[in-house]
């Protein structure tokens, strides 16, 4: 059980501050951030959830099943990640390539202490155990201090995984598959690195979100093991008996002359090959919604819409369905999963393709980031445009990727891998 103290703030924003960096003390911080960007579906404006009563931990091996059985036991708020490498749960399929962050395949964690934040309203929610430290806890959030601008030095030399000229090559590699017919489409990634990385992950995420303000970010730090994450794409959320999924498929650069941005953003609406990445994997996403949808229930609410971000318009598209009383949340997620925007289709042959012609395990990049409520709602992301970090190893990563068909040129495909990195390499900078 919990206890439940609601507050009106003065300054959200600073109040928002001062809450994440009191955050830092905890082994387990879990912070969501809309950034108040306007979008359906939103059930607050920001998280935190940290300390952790109990946990879950374990890689691909009946690890829905199990992640079942503790959330049901629970039956309370959990927060965590779900791995890309758990497709080897759903599918018969193994990881092993190359893993320099060494995060597990799932983790989830009961938070002692929870503060949800709504425009101005706080609503605070602590573990009965610890409800008589709200007060003090809340007098000591007001007296952090944030107002003071610091210039932090952060050592850290990028690496690619793979070549320019490897990439191409792996690109003729996919598209040979596509045009035999195994694949339609298929995402391909590459990774960039840093070893011996020095960082300040607080601060890394802040700048990575002021550059970007996505309305998914997420800050996520376990023990030793952080995500820096401005993610701009929802890969699943449940309310009540409705979910939802929003995959992302199209992208174009932001210019900062308005005239050249609007038509920039009206020529993605209008690109064939664009349109046609997002409706095959809007197709992808409708069949894994009907495995567990009352039938015909499954609708297309948004085709191929224009969203805009500080970096890069994006077409997205908002698809739904219904799910009868007795659905387990696992059991809806576990047949979507990995989501179709960051596999391919057919999604099993993409993966089959994606492990053979990827360098790096992908582990929480492309995963997803989220919480369970205490009645079974559910909202993940999906962990793209992040910054992923092992303080002790000093292993810092950052992937990209896009979507390859038969239409796709080659060299634009890595230009667009290039611009998706360009954020996280300015937040690095510092």
């Amino acid at each position: 059980m919990r206890t439940s103290k609601k507050i009106t703030l003065k300054n959200t924003a600073k109040f928002k501050q001062q809450l994440l960096s009191w955050a830092q003390q905890f082994e387990h911080v879990s912070w969501l951030d809309s950034n108040n960007y306007p979008r359906k579906h939103s059930t607050f404006d920001t998280v935190l959830a940290v300390g952790a009563y109990s946990s879950f931990i374990c890689n691909y091996n009946h690890a829905f099943e199990n992640l079942k059985h503790y959330k049901n036991l629970t039956k309370d708020y959990l927060f965590g990640y779900l791995s890309y490498d758990l497709k080897n749960d759903t599918e018969n399929l193994t990881s092993n390539n190359f893993d320099g962050l060494g995060f597990s395949d799932l983790f989830f964690f009961q938070p002692k202490k929870l503060f949800f934040i709504k425009g101005n309203e706080l609503k605070i929610q602590y573990l009965n155990l610890y409800a008589d430290e709200i007060e003090i806890d809340f007098e000591n959030i007001l007296k952090q201090d944030v107002n003071s601008e610091t210039q932090i030095q952060h050592d850290v030399k990028i690496h690619k995984r793979i070549t320019k000229k490897q990439y191409l090559k792996q690109l003729d590699i996919i598209l040979e598959h596509i045009h035999r017919g195994d694949i339609y489409e298929m995402n391909f990634c590459q990774e960039f690195y840093a070893e011996n990385a020095l960082i300040n992950p607080l601060d890394v995420y802040q700048h990575l979100n002021k550059i970007s303000k996505p309305p998914l970010a997420s800050f996520l730090k376990i023990k030793d093991k952080y995500l820096l994450s401005a993610s701009p794409e929802r890969f699943v959320k449940k309310e009540r008996n409705k979910i939802i999924s929003q995959p992302i498929k199209g992208t174009a650069k932001r210019l900062t002359n308005k005239t050249a941005d609007k038509k920039l953003a009206l020529a993605l609406v209008s690109d064939e090959k664009e349109r046609s990445e997002n409706i095959m994997i809007v197709d992808l996403v409708r069949n894994d919604l009907s495995k567990t949808a009352i039938k015909g229930s499954v609708t297309v609410e948004e085709l191929c819409k224009l969203y805009s971000f500080e970096q890069v318009h994006q077409l997205i598209s908002t698809v739904t369905s219904q799910i009868d009383d007795k659905t387990d949340s696992i059991d809806v997620i576990k047949s979507i999963f990995p989501m179709g925007s960051m596999t391919g289709a057919p999604k099993l042959s993409a993966m089959q393709i994606i492990e053979t012609t990827e360098s790096t395990k992908r582990g929480l990049y492309s995963g997803a980031v989220g919480y369970f409520t205490p009645n079974d709602d559910f909202d993940f992301n999906v962990v793209i445009r992040s910054i992923l970090y092992n303080a002790n190893k000093q292993y810092l990563s950052y992937s990209v990727g896009g979507a390859i068909t038969a239409k796709s040129d080659p060299e634009k495909e890595y230009q667009e891998c290039l611009l998706k990195a360009i954020a996280m390499k300015k937040a690095l900078k510092g």
